[in-house]
C-alpha cells in the first residue's frame, strides 16, 4: 500500500470518535509542569545539546546481564562465599598454611578453589547468553537524521535524546518517540504494544495537528522544537508533557508517544523525535535486575550446615577440653615424650596456647563432618538433570524445532515444588487468534462444530463415564421403570458426549480457513434464505460486515481480501460475513462496499453503504455503533458489544429473542468462546438530523469535558435497539493447554493469570481455559479512578478494602463445600491493593480463591504481585511468559520460565527454563520436578550421613587415643573417600533415580504434592539420617574397635596395629554407605550397579596398588591388604558384621513402613511389582482417578460439577418417583 495512494483513499482519523480526538494549542492550555518530576527538557533535532550537564541524559544501549566484567569477579564470588561451608573451607584453608594443621595446604585449598571456580565458570556462561541477546538489540538499525534533511542506518546504541528517526512498517521503535507525522496525511498510526503488556490489538496513535507538513526526510532539514516534561518513570498509560514549536505551546498525551520496543503496524513510516531512551525508556524502567536466585533446598542446606558446625564446634571443644586436661595432669609423667624438650602446643606450662592450637587443629581435623564435595557434586548432578530435561523428547516442539532448555540448572528441585503458578495470557496460554465458531440468530443457535474445552470436557466425562456410572447406580431406584428413564437419560448424554467428539474428530476432513471454525449446513452456501427467520439473518450478517474499522487489502496471489482490524475478534467477523456470502471489499472516506450473495442463483451484488457517523469501541463503552444509509435510503445503526451492555439498551419490542440468547451466551460461555451480542435500530431522518447537530456540536467543543459530552450524545442514540442474536468467537489456545491446567490443578498447584488484556478478555480466556466455569462466583474488585486528589485516593482505598473484607466473610460464610470464587481485578485497582496497608488483606483473598486473574497489568505490577505471592505466601512461585513485558515477574518468581514464541528472546533470555508450548509446562513440573526434588533431596540426606558417618569415627578415635590428633586414617583413604570411593553412586542417586516412572507421574499428579509439602527434606527426616549416620559411626568404630582389640588376626598370634585396624574400619565404611545408598534407591539401571559395586571393587584395588608402593610413599600400608588383611578370617568377618549391623535399622524401617504407613509412591510401586496394572485395569484406573487433589479449576472440576449436577436430577427424579408409587399401588 503506497503512500499516495492511502493519502488519495481516506484520511484515519475521521474514523473514531474516542480514540482520535486531537486537542490543539488553541483547543487546551499547555499542562502546567512545575515541581519535582516534571523537570526533562528534550531539545529536537539537537542532540549535541543533551552531551553536556544538566541535560546529560543515559545512552540507549541497555544491559539485562547480571554481572559485566568489572563486577564479575567480586559478585560471583560473594555469590560463592554465601554458602556457609565455602567460608568454613576457606577459613580451614588459610589456617592449614599453620604448622599446627594435620594436612597440608594444596590437600586444602585445590578442593575449595576447583569448587568456587567450576560454580563461577557456570555462573559466567550462563550470563554470557544475556549479553550476547543485549548486543543484539543494540546492533539493530533505525533510520536517523544526520542534517540537512539526510537520513542514514545508526545502531540503536548510539540513537540519543533529541534525534529524529524514521521508523518502517513491522519494525520496533528504538526508544520512546513522540510521533511527528506518519505516511498517512492526518497522521494516524497503528502500533502493536504486545512486548508491552501483551496485547496483539492495535493501539491507534496520532501525531499533533501543527506537525504534520514534516511528512518528509527533507521537512526535517531546519526543524527545531522543545519538550518539557515528566521524568522518566515506568507509567505505560501516562504521559504528561509540552511541545514548544514555532512560538505555540501544545500539551501531549500519551495517544502521541510511541514506546520502545512496541512495534508499527499497519502504515508504512513514521517520524518521530527521541524523548526517553535506554533504561530511562518506560519498558525499561518496568524491568528488574537479573536476580540471584537460590532453591528453598539450597537455602535450608545452609542450616544443616550450621548445625554440623555447631556440632564441630562442640566435639572440638571437647576435644581441646581432652587434650588440655591431659597435657595439664598426665603428659608430665610421659618421660618418653621428653617434657623436657617439648614444642609450644604441647607445653604443659602454656597451657591456654596449647588448647588453642588443638582447638585448631581438631576444627580442621573434623572438617570431614562438612562435606565439601557436596557442592561439586551437585552442581555436577544439576547439570545433569539439565542435560535429561532438554534431551526430553516429550518437551520437544516438532513443528518450531525447539527443545526445552534449561538455562540455569540451580533450580532443578525447585521445579518439584511449586505453589502456584503465575502466567501470562496472550502468547503463553492463547495463540491470539481468533476462530467464529458458534452463532445464535433470532434465537436460534447455530454451528455444530466443538470448542477446545467442550472436546476436553467431553474426553474426560467420557473417560470417567463407567465410574459416574457406578456410583449413580448405588442410588436406590423404586422400580423398574426408572431406572430405564435413567438409561435413557444416560443414553441422551452419551449421544452428545459423542457429537461433540465427533465434529472436532471431522475437523481435519475440511480445508481449514483462518479466522472460521464455523460448521453448519444450514447457513452456509446460501442455504439460510430458507431458514424461516431469514430476514433477521440477513441483518445478522450485514452487521458484521459494515459494522467495524478494518481495511482490505486485496491479495494479488488469490484475487481474495485480507483485512487489517483493530483487534482479532473483528477480522474473525469479517472472515465470517465473507464465508457467509457477505464480503466487505472496499472502503472509502464515507462509505464502505460489500459483495453480497443473497439469491438462491448464488449472484454477487455490490452493494454500498453511505458511512454517516462511528462511535468506536473504548474499554469503558464496551460497544462499537455505525450509523449508516443503505443503497435504498434507509437509515441504520448497527451496533455489536458486551451483551450486558446492549441487552440494558433494547426496547419494549426488540427483546423478542432477548430470553433464548441469553440461554445461548451462557452455553457459549461454559464452552469458553467470546460472546457478543448484535443490534440494530432502524432511523428516521428527523431524528438523526437532530442527534447529528448534536453530536457534531459536542465533537466541535472545546475543553476538558469534551469526551463526556460525545459520550452524552452517543448514549442518546445507543437505544431502543433491536436483538437480532451473538456472536461466539474462539481464542484458540495454544496445544493441550486445557488439559496441562486440568493436569496442574490435580497435582495441587494454584494457578494466577496476569495479563495486560481488557478484563472481557481476561474472563472469556478463564473460561476457554477452565479456570472460570459457570456456577463459579466471580469477585470483581474495582475503583472509581475518577479523581486523583489526596482525599479521593483514600476513598477509594477505603473502598477497595471493604469490596475485599466483604468478599472474605462472603468465602467464609459459604457453606456450600462445592463453592468456588474467582478473583478479577484490574491494573488501576491493583495499584492500590499492592500498597502496604491493603496488600495482605488483598493477598488473604486471592488465596481463598479458586483462581485469581488480574487484567491490564503493566510489567511492573506483574513483578509487584509475583513479589507479594511470593513473599506473602513463603511458598514457592513460579512465572510462565513469552514477551518482553513478562521479563520483571520471570525474574521475580523463584522460578522464571519463558516459553520461546512469536515475541521475540526477551522472555526466554531472562528465564531460568524455556519451552516452545504452555502444555510442556506439565511434564516440566510434574515429571522432572518431581524427580530433580526428591532426588536432590535424598543425595543431600545420604551425604550428610555418610559424613557424620565417617567423620566423627575420627572424633572417637582420638578421644580413644588421648585426644592426641592423632588420625585413624591414612592421608590418601580420606582424600579419596569423597572423591572417587563414594562419589560416583551418590551422584547416580542424583541423576537416575526414580520413584515412580515420568507416566506413572502424569496418571497420578497429587504425587507431585510431596515436593510442596516438602515430604522428602523436613528437619524429621533430615534429623533422621543424621541419627542413622551417628549410629552407624558408633557402630562401625567400636564393633571394629572391640574385635581387633585384643584379638590376634595373623597366623603367628600377631594383634593388629593402627593400620590394620584403620584400614578395617574404612572397609567397614565403605561397604555400609554403598549398602546403604543401594537400598536407598528405586530404581536401577547397569550404571547404578557399576557404580556402587565399582566403587567397592576400586578400594580393594587401590590398597593393592598402594600396597604395592614403596614403603616410604605406602608406608604402614605396604603390602597391608595382600599380606596382613586378606588372609585374616576376622577382616572379612567383621566387614560382614559391622556392614548387617549398621544397614539392618534402615531396612527394618523401610519395611515396617511400607508395610504399615505406606507413603503413595510405595503403594504404587507394589502395584507395579506384581503387575496389578496390567492385570486388573479397572483398578488401576480407579486408583489414578482417586490420585488428584481436590480442585475446583480445570475440565475436571467441571465434569465433577455436571455429574453432580445429574446426580441431583436423579435424586429428584427418585424422589418423585417414590412419590408416585404407593398412590399407583
Amino acid at each position: 500500500m503506497t503512500r499516495g495512494r492511502i493519502r488519495a483513499r481516506f484520511r484515519r482519523s475521521h474514523f473514531y470518535t474516542f480514540g482520535c480526538l486531537r486537542p490543539s494549542a488553541t483547543e487546551e492550555g499547555p499542562h502546567p509542569l512545575q515541581g519535582p518530576g516534571y523537570s526533562r527538557t528534550v531539545h529536537c533535532n539537537q542532540p549535541q545539546l543533551h552531551e553536556k550537564r544538566p541535560l546529560h541524559y543515559c545512552r540507549n544501549d541497555i544491559s539485562t546481564t547480571k554481572y559485566n566484567v568489572l563486577t564479575f569477579f567480586p559478585k560471583a564470588l560473594f555469590e560463592q562465599f554465601r554458602r556457609v561451608a565455602n567460608i568454613y573451607f576457606l577459613l580451614a584453608a588459610c589456617l592449614s598454611a599453620s604448622p599446627i594443621s594435620p594436612f597440608s595446604p594444596l590437600s586444602m585449598i585445590a578442593p575449595l578453589a576447583f569448587v568456587v571456580g567450576l560454580s563461577m565458570a557456570k555462573e559466567a556462561l550462563e550470563d554470557s547468553r544475556r549479553f550476547v541477546q543485549d548486543v543484539k538489540v543494540n546492533h539493530r538499525k533505525v533510520n536517523q537524521h544526520k542534517g540537512d534533511g539526510v537520513f542514514g542506518h545508526r545502531s540503536w546504541q548510539n540513537i540519543m535524546v533529541g534525534d529524529v528517526v524514521k521508523v518502517e512498517k513491522d519494525k520496533f521503535f528504538p526508544a520512546d518517540l513522540l510521533l511527528l507525522s506518519s505516511s498517512y496525511e492526518d497522521g494516524i498510526c497503528y502500533v502493536e504494544t504486545m512486548n508491552l503488556d501483551g496485547e496483539t490489538n492495535l493501539k491507534v496513535k496520532r501525531s499533533l495537528e501543527s506537525t504534520l507538513a514534516l511528512d518528509s526526510d527533507a521537512a526535517f532539514k531546519d526543524f527545531t522544537g522543545t519538550i518539557r516534561c515528566e521524568d522518566p518513570n515506568p507509567n505505560l498509560y501516562t504521559f504528561v508533557g509540552n511541545f514548544e514549536y514555532e512560538r505555540q505551546v501544545y500539551p501531549l498525551d500519551p495517544s502521541q508517544i510511541l514506546l520502545r520496543d512496541s512495534k508499527l503496524r499497519n502504515t508504512d513510516y513514521i517520524y518521530g523525535t527521541v524523548i526517553f531512551t535506554g533504561h530511562d525508556s518506560k519498558v525499561m524502567q518496568n524491568s528488574t535486575r537479573s536476580p540471584s536466585k537460590r532453591s528453598t533446598i539450597e537455602k535450608k542446606m545452609d542450616y544443616i550446615i550450621y548445625t554440623l558446625f555447631t556440632v564441630l564446634i562442640f566435639i572440638s571443644v571437647i576435644s581441646a577440653i581432652g587434650f588440655i586436661v591431659k597435657t595439664k595432669y598426665q603428659t608430665t609423667k610421659w618421660w618418653y615424650i621428653r617434657p623436657d624438650d617439648i614444642e609450644y602446643q604441647y607445653d604443659p606450662q602454656k597451657i591456654g596456647l596449647a588448647g588453642m592450637s588443638h582447638l585448631i587443629t581438631a576444627l580442621i581435623l573434623y572438617g570431614y563432618l562438612i562435606p565439601i564435595s557436596l557442592y561439586v557434586s551437585i552442581e555436577v548432578v544439576k547439570v545433569l538433570q539439565a542435560t535429561f530435561i532438554n534431551q526430553d523428547i516429550q518437551m520437544y516442539d516438532e513443528e518450531t524445532g525447539t527443545p526445552a532448555d534449561a538455562r540455569t540448572s540451580n533450580l532443578n528441585e525447585e521445579l518439584g515444588q511449586v505453589d502456584t503458578i503465575l502466567s501470562d495470557k496472550t502468547g503463553t496460554l492463547t495463540c491470539n487468534q481468533m476462530d467464529f465458531l458458534k452463532c445464535s440468530i433470532a434465537g436460534t443457535p447455530y454451528g455444530v462444530r466443538s470448542s477446545e474445552v467442550e472436546v476436553a470436557a467431553a474426553k474426560q466425562i467420557a473417560s470417567d463415564l463407567e465410574d459416574a456410572d457406578s456410583e449413580l447406580s448405588n442410588f436406590p431406584m423404586p422400580n423398574k421403570k426408572a431406572h430405564v428413564s435413567w438409561e435413557n437419560f444416560g443414553k441422551v448424554d452419551e449421544i452428545e458426549l459423542e457429537t461433540v467428539v465427533t465434529s472436532k474428530g471431522d475437523e481435519d476432513q475440511r480445508q481449514a480457513i483462518k479466522g472460521f471454525g464455523f460448521e453448519d449446513d444450514r447457513l452456509m452456501n446460501g442455504n439460510w434464505l430458507e431458514e424461516p427467520n431469514a430476514d433477521d439473518i440477513l441483518l445478522f450478517f450485514r452487521i458484521l460486515a459494515v459494522c467495524h474499522t478494518a481495511i482490505p487489502e486485496l491479495n494479488e496471489e488469490t484475487g481474495g481480501f485480507t483485512y487489517e482490524a483493530e483487534s482479532p475478534d473483528e477480522g474473525a467477523f469479517l472472515v465470517a460475513a465473507r464465508e457467509f456470502g457477505f464480503e466487505f471489499c472496499r472502503r472509502t472516506q464515507s462509505s464502505i462496499f460489500t459483495r453480497e450473495r443473497i439469491s438462491a442463483s448464488g449472484q454477487v451484488v455490490e452493494r454500498e453503504y453511505k458511512l454517516l457517523n462511528l462511535l468506536d469501541f473504548t474499554s469503558k463503552r464496551k460497544r462499537m455503533s455505525v450509523i449508516v444509509r443503505d443503497e435504498e435510503g434507509k437509515l441504520f445503526l448497527f451496533c455489536k458489544g458486551a451483551d450486558s451492555i446492549i441487552f440494558d439498551r433494547l426496547s419494549k419490542n426488540g427483546k423478542m429473542y432477548l430470553e433464548a440468547t441469553t440461554r445461548h451466551l451462557n452455553d457459549y460461555g461454559e464452552a469458553g468462546l467470546r460472546t457478543l451480542a448484535l443490534a440494530y435500530r432502524r432511523l428516521e431522518e428527523k431524528e438523526y438530523s437532530d442527534w447529528n447537530n448534536e453530536f457534531q456540536k459536542a465533537k466541535a467543543s472545546v475543553g476538558t469535558d469534551r469526551e463526556a459530552m460525545l459520550e452524552q450524545v452517543s448514549e442518546t442514540m445507543e437505544k431502543e435497539l433491536i436483538l437480532v442474536g451473538a456472536t461466539a468467537v474462539e481464542d484458540k489456545l495454544q496445544n493441550g493447554v486445557p488439559e496441562c491446567i486440568d493436569k496442574l490443578a490435580q497435582a495441587g498447584l494454584k494457578i494466577w493469570v496476569l495479563t495486560g488484556d481488557k478484563m472481557e478478555t481476561a474472563i472469556n480466556i478463564g473460561f476457554s481455559c477452565s479456570l472460570l466455569r459457570q456456577g463459579m462466583k466471580q469477585i470483581c474488585i474495582t475503583a472509581n479512578l475518577d479523581s486523583v486528589s489526596s482525599d479521593v485516593k483514600q476513598a477509594i482505598k477505603d473502598s477497595i478494602l471493604n469490596q475485599i473484607t466483604n468478599a472474605t466473610q462472603m468465602i467464609k460464610l459459604e457453606k456450600d463445600p462445592h463453592a468456588a470464587f474467582a478473583l478479577i481485578i484490574d491494573g488501576k485497582t491493583l495499584t492500590y491493593t499492592l500498597e502496604d496497608d491493603v496488600k495482605h488483606q488483598f493477598l488473604g483473598l486471592a488465596v481463598d480463591c479458586a483462581s485469581v486473574i488480574c487484567c491490564r497489568v503493566s510489567p511492573k505490577q506483574k513483578a509487584l504481585v509475583t513479589r507479594l505471592v511470593k513473599e506473602g505466601t513463603g511458598k514457592t512461585t513460579l512465572a510462565i511468559g513469552d514477551g518482553a513485558n513478562d521479563v520483571g515477574m520471570i525474574q521475580e518468581a523463584d522460578i522464571g520460565v519463558g516459553i520461546s514464541g512469536v515475541e521475540g528472546m526477551q522472555a526466554v533470555m531472562a528465564s531460568d527454563f524455556s519451552i516452545a508450548q504452555f502444555q510442556f509446562l506439565e511434564r516440566l513440573l510434574v515429571v522432572h520436578g518431581h524427580w530433580c526434588y526428591k532426588r536432590i533431596a535424598q543425595m543431600i540426606c545420604y551425604f550428610f550421613y555418610k559424613n557424620i558417618a565417617f567423620g566423627l569415627t575420627i572424633f572417637y578415635f582420638e578421644a580413644f587415643t588421648g585426644f592426641s590428633g592423632q588420625s585413624v586414617y591414612d592421608d590418601w583413604y580420606m582424600i579419596l573417600f569423597n572423591v572417587v570411593l563414594t562419589s560416583l553412586p551418590v551422584i547416580s542417586l542424583g541423576v537416575f533415580e526414580q520413584d515412580v516412572p515420568s507416566e506413572v507421574c502424569l496418571q497420578f499428579p497429587a504425587l507431585y504434592q510431596q515436593g510442596p509439602k516438602n515430604l522428602f527434606f523436613d528437619w524429621y527426616r533430615i534429623l533422621g539420617w543424621m541419627a542413622n549416620g551417628l549410629y552407624s559411626s558408633l557402630a562401625i568404630f567400636f564393633l571394629t574397635v572391640t574385635i581387633f582389640y585384643d584379638q590376634p588376626f595373623r597366623i603367628d598370634g600377631q594383634t593388629a596395629d593402627m593400620a590394620a585396624v584403620g584400614t578395617t574400619m574404612f572397609t567397614c565404611i565403605i561397604w555400609a554407605v554403598n549398602c546403604q545408598i543401594a537400598l536407598t534407591m528405586s530404581h536401577f539401571t547397569w550404571i547404578q550397579h557399576l557404580f556402587i559395586w565399582g566403587s567397592i571393587l576400586t578400594w580393594y584395588l587401590f590398597l593393592v596398588l598402594y600396597g604395592t608402593l614403596s614403603p616410604d610413599l605406602s608406608k604402614s600400608a605396604y603390602h597391608l591388604l595382600v599380606e596382613a588383611l586378606g588372609p585374616a578370617p576376622i577382616y572379612w568377618s567383621a566387614t560382614l558384621i559391622v556392614t548387617i549391623t549398621c544397614n539392618l535399622p534402615y531396612l527394618v524401617h523401610i519395611s515396617f513402613q511400607r508395610c504399615f504407613n505406606p507413603m503413595d509412591h510405595h503403594i504404587i510401586q507394589e502395584i507395579k511389582h506384581y503387575k496389578k496394572d496390567i492385570e486388573d485395569q479397572h483398578m488401576w484406573t480407579r486408583e489414578s482417578s482417586k490420585a488428584r487433589q481436590e480442585t475446583k479449576i480445570g475440565f475436571t472440576a467441571r465434569v465433577e460439577a455436571k455429574i453432580r449436577q445429574l446426580k441431583g436430577k436423579l435424586q429428584k427424579k427418585q424422589s418423585f418417583l417414590s412419590v408416585l408409587s404407593p398412590s399407583r399401588t
